[in-house]
């Protein structure tokens, strides 16, 4: 690799490359250590296009979900099936996967900016700023990066935009679905809740058992299919519909409450 070779983003990719890798090694012992972590489903990845790939998963802290995607994707594609055993996948790591994420979350800190570097596309949000609720326009220019990472390689978004569970899919990503007609692949997580702080950085508590389901690509029609019917599909795939309430975790559960929506959504 060349030391001098940038991503469309003007990112170095030698100094990403060694971010991976040191970041890896970081939270390696997150994952398989004192907290282990149950992955199905990783076969998938040497299955799929190098680029316009986007994949969409539920949302539980704000950056250990991605971190481990980053393990999970580069030891797949080593052929580690449903393993993150033995770093030596981090030797050679991915580099062209990106995340979707907050500006504003990114700009918090010095672990998020060395994130940001190491695969963040990020994006102003439309409905939520500084802790208040808002309402603005897209930038187009956010959505035109979001192309731009497609069509580099594999994009992980978060289309709820939170980290409360079962709030609704935000339409924006049905909307970039039928844009740049990328292949989907549902992802859902848990036990990271538990794990860790909302932030995802700090250790809330160890011998958490924590998992991650890759499953099988949608099925869209980019043409014909509607906006709602690819967030409901997004929606049940990400097991992120009212009907999973039934089913889910009593931490998930404490934290929808929060919303005082549950029994707004109980009663329909």
């Amino acid at each position: 690799m060349s030391i001098f070779k940038k991503n469309p983003f003007g990112h170095n990719l030698f100094i990403k490359s060694w971010l991976i890798k040191i970041l890896g090694v970081l939270t390696h012992q997150r994952f398989k250590g004192f907290n282990k972590l149950k992955i199905e489903g990783s076969e998938i990845l040497n299955r799929i296009p190098e680029k316009n790939v986007l994949f969409v998963s539920n949302h539980q802290t704000y950056f250990a979900d991605v971190v481990a995607m980053f393990h999970v994707f580069n030891a797949g594609l080593s052929g580690r099936v449903d393993s993150i055993k033995n770093i030596g996948y981090l030797w050679k790591p991915k580099l062209n996967i990106y995340f979707v994420a907050a500006k504003e979350t990114m700009k918090s800190g010095l672990v998020p900016r060395i994130l940001a570097y190491a695969g963040s596309v990020s994006i102003e949000r439309t409905w939520r700023d500084k802790g208040k609720d808002v309402n603005r326009q897209v930038k187009m220019s956010d959505i035109s990066n979001i192309g731009i990472a497609l069509n580099d390689g594999w994009v992980i978004t978060f289309p709820q935009g939170t980290t409360t569970p079962f709030k609704p899919i935000r339409k924006g990503t049905a909307h970039i679905i039928k844009e740049f007609r990328p292949l989907v692949i549902p992802i859902v997580v848990d036990g990271f809740r538990r794990s860790f702080d909302k932030q995802g950085i700090r250790i809330k508590k160890k011998g958490i058992l924590q998992s991650m389901e890759i499953k099988e690509p949608l099925k869209i029609d980019y043409d014909k299919e509607s906006i709602e019917s690819i967030v409901e599909k997004i929606e049940f795939a990400i097991e992120q519909h009212p009907s999973f309430l039934k089913v889910v975790s009593k931490e998930d559960l404490v934290e929808y409450e929060k919303t005082n929506k549950l029994r707004e959504w109980s009663q329909e």
